[in-house]
């Protein structure tokens, strides 16, 4: 009866709000799938309580637990309690129904409902996963208003668009300890990523216990390995936060660390050592020799029964077939065999894996290059090239997954990932039966230039954009909304102990060599790291495993929220929206840029560190004073001459080249300023 009434309440004062509008009024991300706003607010004070009524169990009793864990953090409230599961009276009463599969599939309902009035709250979910979704919104709601911490009224009514929605660490090229992944796994289950995709093997390592075959971690590993006490520990840390958790191990390319120890699984002669460097290489495992299988159903099997999720990806991908194309033996079994090629040859070793997969009651799942006829519909592709490759796959019978667009590594600005859609393109055309074949999409974050300092930055909180294009509404696209969103997002992590935002300065300060990080923070504040494969292109030494991840590249964030901001204020003057105060914000920033580079000298003297950024200040100096005298001519409503446009624009142009594997991101803003200062837009600028 007491839930009734609730519910008959909120009826009575919410009224109905488009998402579109919601996005610009709620700090959620990802956006829920309905939501209407109602009137007034839910205070959070030292009395909050909570109560369970209908199905529970100790996942659900530690979910809650953690939420007002959290909630503590956020308040720094310290008697807040969990009422009785039979009490009548708490503020939040959950109502549960059943508590889901004990190993946690895809597709299980992460559907839930939360109406929230005046009083009180409820929180209404058919499975465990769903009421944990939905206090990850609570905590979202959770704002500072002039009456204390409070949450709006409001009701919700939410489900996921994909059912799978993921998050790819590699761990193999850089080793990422367990206390880091934990934070993330955090992060994860914050904007409800379901997935965290463990790449445990490649070129540079193999990073996981096996008993059965000890010089796989013994060898392969440098001593950087997760023992499988550690595995079960971490996969009971995400199953309690509604992460399913699979491994990849890769083959038959990016299998060099496998050989180390066994020698006699790949294609060419030893001996060999573990990758230093990065890119595709020659070794690949011997897909002609039974042994082969022989020894992958032995780790197969004993890693199938330490992961308990329905599927095992098996990698697939960039191999370059040298050392089949050079062993005798190899050649003569594709021509015993009518193998045209090394993709029949590569489509040869897939079936005969997915089969040993399958037997140890797995379900197969491969980079785009396992795609062959050959192989059951079951198979799962992860796609990396793009939607068209995604349809294609539909087309023909297999699910899959979208990673094209979401590979955090290359350092693109979230709104980049936030416009890449799985259903866009080529799977835009999928009929419904088609379309129902794509599951959703991975985030994937490879380690080549990411240690356990800096990895959290190069994840958050970008990945939050890409969860939210895999969980809302297609139609949520906003991209200042998302933006804004974003930003507080960002801070609630800091809550958690994500270190995106707390490496930054300290990895600065180690830089600098003292304290005082002010004026480097000015240059760091608008700069970024290189894009796409562009680091490893214009390294000044070949990169290595060993190479220390120590300079301004490796501190300063993927985007720049400073010259976001400023390109913002740009805009707005350009066209004509400026007011007073955003005119003054942008002279007082360019004031700053210019001045700069003498408070920064002493610091750059100091450090060897910074010296290859010393340019990159001069730069931004330049371009500070430049940016001033243009709104001067605009200020004026006076054409600046010719030769100053030509010579400032070369300038500019000279900015925009990589210095210290960095980019002035503020350049481009800079050169609007000076070609409207010489065109037409100067008449459009208030003074």
């Amino acid at each position: 009866m007491r839930v009734l009434l609730l519910v008959l309440a909120l009826v009575s004062v919410f009224v109905s709000s488009a998402i579109p509008q919601i996005q610009h009024t709620l700090s959620l991300v990802p956006m829920p799938a309905d939501v209407q706003m109602g009137t007034g607010q839910l205070l959070i004070d030292p009395s909050f309580s909570v109560a369970i009524t209908g199905h529970t169990d100790v996942r659900l009793q530690r979910a809650v637990d953690r939420f007002l864990s959290d909630l503590r953090r956020l308040t720094g409230m310290l008697p807040l309690d969990m009422k009785p599961a039979d009490s009548p009276y708490a503020t939040l009463v959950i109502l549960s129904g059943t508590g889901g599969k004990d190993i946690e599939e895809l597709g299980e309902d992460e559907s839930y409902k939360l109406e929230i009035n005046n009083s009180a709250a409820t929180l209404s979910a058919a499975t465990t996963l769903g009421t944990m979704r939905g206090l990850e919104t609570l905590l979202q709601l959770v704002e500072m208003t002039p009456n204390g911490f409070a949450v709006p009224a409001v009701a919700i009514q939410d489900k996921p668009r994909f059912p799978w929605r993921g998050l790819m660490i590699d761990v193999s090229r850089h080793f990422i300890p367990l206390d880091v992944l934990k934070r993330n796994l955090d992060g994860m289950a914050t904007v409800k990523l379901n997935v965290f995709h463990w790449h445990l093997s490649d070129n540079q390592g193999f990073r996981v216990e096996s008993k059965k075959f000890p010089k796989l971690q013994g060898l392969g590993s440098d001593g950087l390995y997760y023992t499988q006490d550690e595995v079960r520990d971490l996969i009971g840390y995400a199953g309690d936060r509604g992460i399913r958790v699979v491994p990849e191990f890769d083959m038959p390319g990016h299998s060099t660390a496998w050989f180390v120890g066994y020698p006699e699984l790949a294609s060419g002669p030893g001996p060999y050592a573990i990758e230093r460097q990065w890119g595709i290489f020659d070794p690949a495992i011997d897909p002609t020799q039974e042994r082969t299988y022989k020894f992958l159903d032995d780790l197969i099997g004993e890693m199938a029964t330490l992961f308990p999720d329905q599927f095992f990806h098996i990698g697939g991908d960039e191999v370059n077939g040298k050392q089949w194309d050079a062993n005798p033996k190899i050649q003569a079994f594709m021509r015993l065999h009518d193998l045209k090629s090394n993709q029949d040859l590569q489509a040869y070793f897939n079936k005969r894996v997915q089969l040993i997969v399958t037997k140890h009651g797995k379900t197969t799942l491969g980079w785009d290059e396992v795609l062959h006829p050959d192989l059951p519909k079951s198979i799962v592709i992860q796609s990396w090239r793009g939607q068209d490759s995604l349809a294609a796959a539909a087309k023909q019978g297999y699910r899959g997954l979208l990673s094209y667009g979401y590979y955090l590594d290359l350092i693109w600005p979230a709104s980049r990932h936030y416009a890449i859609d799985p259903m866009s393109g080529a799977a835009a055309n999928l009929t419904p039966e088609e379309s129902q074949r794509v599951l959703g999409g991975e985030a994937c974050m490879w380690s080549e230039y990411v240690s356990p300092e800096n990895v959290d930055s190069r994840i958050w909180p970008r990945a939050a954009a890409i969860a939210e294009r895999l969980w809302s509404p297609q139609n949520v696209t906003d991209v200042n909304s998302m933006y804004s969103r974003l930003d507080e997002i960002s801070r609630r992590l800091d809550w958690l102990g994500l270190t995106h935002n707390s490496s930054y300065a300290l990895m600065l300060r180690r830089i600098a060599g003292t304290d005082d990080i002010s004026s480097l923070r000015v240059l760091a504040d608008v700069v970024e790291p290189v894009k796409d494969y562009t680091r490893e292109e214009t390294a000044p030494a070949v990169p290595t495993s060993a190479t220390p991840l120590n300079r301004v590249v490796d501190a300063v964030r993927p985007e720049s929220t400073t010259a976001r901001h400023f390109t913002e204020l740009v805009d707005a003057l350009l066209a004509g929206q400026a007011s007073p105060e955003t005119k003054a914000e942008m002279i007082a920033l360019l004031h700053q840029w210019r001045d700069n580079q003498t408070n920064l000298q002493p610091v750059l003297d100091k450090s060897f560190l910074l010296k290859e950024v010393a340019p990159l200040s001069r730069d931004l100096s330049a371009l500070g004073g430049t940016g001033l005298n243009a709104l001067d001519y605009l200020d004026r409503s006076e054409l600046a001459p010719d030769d100053w446009k030509t010579e400032q624009l070369g300038l500019i142009e000279q900015a925009k080249t990589q210095k210290g594997q960095l980019l002035l991101m503020v350049a481009p803003s800079v050169q609007k300023l000076v070609e409207a200062s010489a065109g037409h837009a100067a008449s459009l600028v208030a003074k």
